[in-house]
């Protein structure tokens, strides 16, 4: 039998249920108290209201949300690109083809030392609060590696998404149309066993609109789910055709017009903001404001990769997310929690209500405000995922 555990006298509780509490998206409760029963959240309200349980832990006046949903990172890599972060942080600018290096490193690494690599990532991001992770392939971009990518990522994450179509490999760059066709084929026929989710970079230099559509369209008709790396770099046709499909999240959304801003607010597609990709990049801030006040959702996640964001810390990008997008704490805080799960089209993770997961984060700080307010510092003192405390 499971036992339940009360963790009480939390000075301001994020259920991110807006019928709890202020009544503010945040469902932000006071002097509060969450029941865990097994790996479920059983209750959450008032201290003084809480139920008896086996266990009680003291949240000594502290903060208690969600664990964080990061809902797009890139985790399946071997080798390292600090010389280019080096090089363009010395004036050089990002272009999609620095992935090629750690393509070349991928496959040329074996599967213990990958899975060793994801591993130490996802500890990292658990210290930080991270409890629910997206990952994507990428970096091998053969139908053997892609499919070895995915298998490993399965073996710790149900969110895992096939992202063959990241960049079109040198063996290819003379004739795309055939890595197109593979990654439609051969490798999708591959991957579909280990994978949630497909993906493409639609973005000059990676992949057009119309080879974009059919790689996405090739992976619906095999049962899986479309998002999309969507006018990170430019404008481009990568958040229309998103919402085309109902693709669960466009991811980037720095470079929109009206016309795209108006189709994520109507539509069920995430626009999921990257802030450690400007910050590594030094590129244009997506305006996360000009999407909220359109009426869009927004989702805040670290794309963790080698090259362009390598921070596994959600933390960070909330801080970043209100000092350079815009977003009030609040709203980053939603983002980073609720937002992603919503982005992974979940309901039983981001949020702190009766049913869902019991994956929270206790900090060491009366309110979530602190996580854009104390930047840098590491506010995370307790970890519990599924009910069990990891930290």
């Amino acid at each position: 039998m499971s036992s339940s555990t009360v963790v009480t006298n939390i000075a301001a509780l994020v259920t991110n249920d807006p019928s709890l509490g202020d009544g503010s998206p945040l469902g932000l409760i006071q002097d509060a108290a969450v029941v865990i029963d097994g790996d479920r959240v059983a209750w959450t309200g008032e201290s003084s209201k809480a139920p008896a349980t086996d266990k009680r832990i003291d949240a000594a006046g502290r903060a208690v949300l969600p664990g964080f949903v990061d809902s797009h990172s890139h985790l399946v890599f071997a080798g390292d690109r600090t010389q280019e972060f080096n090089a363009r942080m010395s004036g050089r600018s990002y272009t999609a083809g620095g992935i090629r290096t750690t393509v070349a490193a991928t496959r040329a690494a074996s599967d213990g030392e990958l899975e060793a690599n994801l591993t130490h990532y996802l500890a990292e991001a658990l210290r930080q609060g991270t409890t629910t992770f997206e990952t994507k392939s990428g970096y091998g971009l053969t139908v053997e590696d892609e499919s070895r990518a995915l298998r490993i990522a399965a073996r710790h994450t149900d969110e895992v998404t096939y992202l063959g179509a990241h960049i079109v490999p040198p063996d290819h760059a003379h004739d795309p149309a055939a890595y197109v066709a593979l990654v439609t084929g051969e490798m999708l026929d591959a991957c579909v066993p280990h994978a949630r989710w497909i993906d493409v970079f639609c973005e000059k230099g990676a992949f057009d609109g119309d080879q974009a559509r059919a790689i996405l369209t090739a992976g619906q008709a095999k049962g899986l789910h479309p998002r999309i790396h969507a006018n990170q770099l430019s404008y481009g046709p990568g958040v229309q055709l998103a919402v085309e499909l109902d693709a669960a999240s466009a991811d980037h959304c720095t470079h929109l017009t009206d016309a795209d801003v108006d189709a994520l607010a109507n539509s069920r597609t995430v626009a999921t903001l990257l802030p450690g990709a400007e910050f590594s990049t030094r590129a244009e801030w997506p305006d996360a404001r000009r999407l909220l006040d359109a009426g869009a959702t927004v989702a805040l996640s670290t794309d963790c990769n080698p090259g362009s964001s390598f921070t596994s810390s959600v933390p960070f990008c909330i801080a970043l997310a209100v000092r350079d997008m815009r977003m009030t704490p609040d709203e980053a805080v939603w983002s980073a929690t609720a937002g992603g799960a919503v982005a992974l089209r979940r309901t039983d993770i981001g949020r702190l209500t009766p049913g869902a997961y019991a994956d929270l984060i206790l900090l060491d700080a009366p309110s979530h405000v602190h996580l854009a307010y104390r930047p840098g510092v590491p506010l995370v003192s307790g970890v519990w995922r599924r009910g069990q405390r990891m930290l």
